[in-house]
Order: structure tokens, then C-alpha cells, then sequence
């Protein structure tokens, strides 16, 4: 008789102790991981930015690619201020930029899986043609795979990537301060049409 209450006991015991490891599992950071991926992913789509842009290096040192060209006649010139319409990272769209580059090229959104791992970039703004590895004088097609050759964001530099999109237009690096008080430099790349003037 008591042993058999010693293993009543020891069974309830069990179930109890299966049960709390269990209900631990179930909610906490588990539950929390699938909130987060959920709310990203929808915040990307409805605010139109495609991928985590949180890795983006979005400071640059001003250099640009071999092969560039300079705009000759940019809309917006050099050392000109210009509102940008669009935002790449939180608190840069309405942003009051310093033009301090403008180049005349073709840009793409690119998908790409980071060489470092980890979740697929889907339509990233923006890279630059002479940006991809083996560029020719001739612009890429939507759905071709290149390579890419920057490092705007970890793991892009050396990427395979797909072309989503093409674009022939003038392309800006602009100085700006997002709506948190963070200071960028340089940042890499804003279209003519991503900017209004400033007036």
C-alpha cells in the first residue's frame, strides 16, 4: 500500500514537472521570436521597405565605385539641400538631406541571401551597376544573377543576388540626421525621384 502511494505520488510528481517544462516552452521567448517575425514582416510590406535594414551600414566613407560617373546636370547639385520622400532605414524618410554626391548610372533592387546566413534580403534599394562584379557597359535584366560587390549591409559583399529591378537615373550619397538624432554620412544611394527640394 504505501508503495503504492510512493508511486502515485512519484507519477503526479512527473506529470506536474512534464507539464511546467512544457507550458515554459510554450510561451516566453518562444512566443515572443514568432510575434517579432510576424510584426517585421508586416511592417516591411506595409511601409513598402523590403529585408532587415537594422545591419545596414549606413554611414560611407564618400568613396565610390570605380567607374562611376559624375551628373553632369543633376537636379539636385552638390552641397544643395533636399527633403528625402522615402526611407531605407527608420527615421530617414522626411529627413532634411545635404546632397554630397550625384552620379549619373543604372540601380537595381536586388534579392540576396547574406553570405553570412540568415534570412533572405528581398528587394534591397538600392545597388548601383558598377556596384555588381563583370559589369559590362550594358545594363542587367530583371531576373538576372549576379554578384554583388558592396557592403552597404553585413553579408552583402560577395552575395549571389537576383535583379527584381532596373532603373537608368541619377543617383545621390547625401548627409542627413535621422528623426532619432543619428547622425549619417554619406549614405549610399538615394534616387532623383526618392528626394523633393528643400525650399
Amino acid at each position: 500500500m504505501l508503495t503504492s502511494k510512493k508511486f502515485a505520488i512519484w507519477l503526479v510528481s512527473l506529470t506536474a514537472a512534464i507539464t511546467l517544462t512544457a507550458c515554459g516552452g510554450n510561451d516566453g521567448n518562444a512566443g515572443q521570436e514568432g510575434t517579432s517575425t510576424e510584426e517585421s514582416t508586416t511592417n516591411n510590406e506595409s511601409s513598402g521597405h523590403s529585408g532587415d535594414h537594422s545591419s545596414m551600414d549606413h554611414s560611407g566613407s564618400g568613396e565610390v565605385p570605380e567607374g562611376i560617373k559624375e551628373a553632369e546636370n543633376p537636379k539636385y547639385e552638390v552641397g544643395s539641400q533636399a527633403f528625402i520622400t522615402e526611407g531605407h532605414m527608420e527615421g530617414m524618410e522626411g529627413a532634411e538631406a545635404t546632397i554630397t554626391g550625384a552620379y549619373d548610372t543604372t540601380v537595381y533592387t536586388v534579392s540576396y541571401t547574406p553570405t553570412t546566413g540568415g534570412k533572405k534580403v528581398e528587394n534591397h534599394k538600392w545597388v548601383v551597376h558598377e556596384e555588381i562584379a563583370d559589369a559590362g557597359e550594358e545594363p542587367f535584366k530583371e531576373g538576372a544573377e549576379v554578384k554583388i560587390n558592396a557592403s552597404h549591409m553585413e553579408g552583402m559583399d560577395g552575395a549571389a543576388a537576383v535583379i527584381d529591378s532596373v532603373q537608368k537615373t541619377t543617383v545621390y550619397t547625401v548627409d542627413f540626421t535621422t528623426a532619432d538624432g543619428q547622425e549619417v554620412k554619406n549614405h549610399m544611394w538615394v534616387t532623383e525621384n526618392e528626394l523633393s527640394p528643400s525650399e
